[in-house]
């Protein structure tokens, strides 16, 4: 008999996706419903309160709010330019090398925005007018940055990767520090990078496609003089959740359990404001702020609190709509009722992907992972699979994929729109990497690529 929690959890599926592609409502809003309704739908009026303050009580919200400043410091500012003009000159010699150039752009690009539409966005305006110059055709061009630049949901620090660990933490508290998961999502996205070279390497030969053309290329010597500044970024991300994840010990040695807790929250939470002032300063010739005054800054940040603040909001919500189904007792029914269809692991390494893709064609990683998240990772727990790791490949298994399938494929349609291409074989084309990407989750849940976390 299916529970009575899953049967609600089906009815909000159906509620979220009426609000967001008949109604048009934007996803901040039918998060906060959502919250409400489940609330109602149960009878937790009287925990209403507690629900809708706990994201605000966490660390990781303020942290997820700050890296979002960061990615539009970076999507405002030239360090995109001054990177991908740096890698045309080494890779753009390859077979299709304008490809590899959008590929390891996005990645680095990935590395700090956190978002895989916005790293689409920002990479796409260079890399795929590259590509179509250099023979790609439009579909192609296209499906290759998009694939590339929804690594962004992947790769640290993208938001959702702090939501799947908030609900992994409220299931299984302290097993894992913030610092060892975000290493642990590094190494995922590894896998995932290699698939894109992997799967690119053969497009470009079924193609045919040449390397970029030698007028086209810029000196390296040149590009690493304007540009060199922008190559140090990533340090600015690393160094921090590096230095809590490898020192944990001696932290703690120093500064006790909760010094060293203390410790690395602070440590994230203080990265996206130097790398943004780093950015900042580096491109101050280039952008809204370059005299750097106060005034500017506030005039710059200003406006992007427009793109910002419903990123936020619907975090925000997602957060607190997944307290709500810890409250009203879902995990432990959806548990049984999974527990009693005798699955093994192998079938959810299978099927787990599967039902997260068709999910992502109408619902947004993060309602996803707030409606469904912890249901699964209990369930998964309680047949005696790889919780932790199910939650590491949340992001990977949603906000990767809702960029990528339609009809919700904001990334593909991002990058469809910046190359002019046909949109039946654009999204032809798109389900050869989507497919790949799918396979890649089910080797990764399936325990057969390697994967260290503490």
């Amino acid at each position: 008999m299916i529970p009575t929690a899953l049967l609600l959890i089906v009815a909000l599926l159906a509620f979220v996706s009426v609000l967001f592609l008949f109604a048009k409502r934007p996803m901040y809003e039918i998060m906060a419903l959502s919250l409400v309704a489940i609330v109602a739908a149960t009878g937790q009026w009287h925990a209403f309160t507690d629900y809708l303050l706990f994201p605000a009580q966490s660390t990781l919200f303020f942290t997820i709010f700050a890296f979002l400043v960061l990615a539009e410091v970076f999507d405002s500012t030239n360090a995109v330019a001054k990177i991908v003009k740096i890698l045309l000159p080494i890779i753009g010699r390859l077979p299709g090398g304008a490809g590899y150039v959008a590929l390891v752009s996005s990645t680095f690009m990935a590395t700090l925005s956190g978002s895989g539409p916005g790293n689409v966005a920002a990479v796409g305006v260079f890399t795929i007018p590259l590509m179509k110059r250099t023979g790609f055709s439009p579909h192609l061009a296209a499906t290759t940055e998009m694939s590339a630049g929804m690594l962004g949901n992947i790769i640290p620090p993208a938001g959702i990767i702090f939501l799947s660990f908030g609900i992994y933490d409220a299931f299984a508290p302290n097993s894992i520090t913030i610092g060892s998961w975000l290493l642990a999502s590094y190494a995922i996205g590894g896998w995932f990078i290699l698939q894109r070279i992997l799967t690119l390497a053969a497009l470009c030969k079924i193609y045919r496609m040449q390397p970029i053309p030698k007028a086209e290329l810029p000196d390296l010597k040149v590009a690493l003089k304007e540009g060199w500044h922008a190559l140090l970024l990533p340090v600015f991300i690393l160094v921090p959740i590096l230095s809590s994840a490898l020192f944990k010990d001696f932290l703690i040695l120093r500064l006790g359990v909760e010094g060293e807790k203390a410790f690395s929250a602070a440590a994230l939470m203080f990265t996206p404001g130097i790398a943004a002032a780093y950015t900042l300063f580096i491109s101050r010739h280039n952008t809204d702020a370059s005299r750097l005054t106060l005034a500017n800054l506030s005039h710059y940040l200003g406006k992007a609190l427009s793109k910002i603040v419903p990123v936020a909001a619907t975090i925000y919500f997602a957060y607190a709509l997944s307290q709500a189904f810890l409250g009203m007792g879902a995990n432990d029914e959806i548990q049984a009722w999974f527990v009693s269809l005798n699955l093994n692991t192998t079938a959810l390494a299978i099927i787990l992907p599967l039902f997260f893709c068709l999910l992502g064609m109408i619902l947004p990683g993060s309602a996803q992972i707030a409606i469904l998240g912890s249901a699964m990772i209990g369930a998964v727990a309680a047949i005696g699979g790889e919780a932790k790791l199910l939650a590491l490949l949340l992001p990977a298994m949603t906000g990767a994929l809702e960029g990528m399938t339609p009809p919700l494929a904001l990334g593909l349609f991002i990058a469809m729109g910046i190359a002019g291409s046909d949109f039946l074989k654009t999204v032809q084309l798109a389900l050869v990497w989507i497919a790949l990407h799918l396979l890649t989750s089910m080797l990764l849940l399936a325990g057969l690529l390697p994967i260290y976390f503490a």
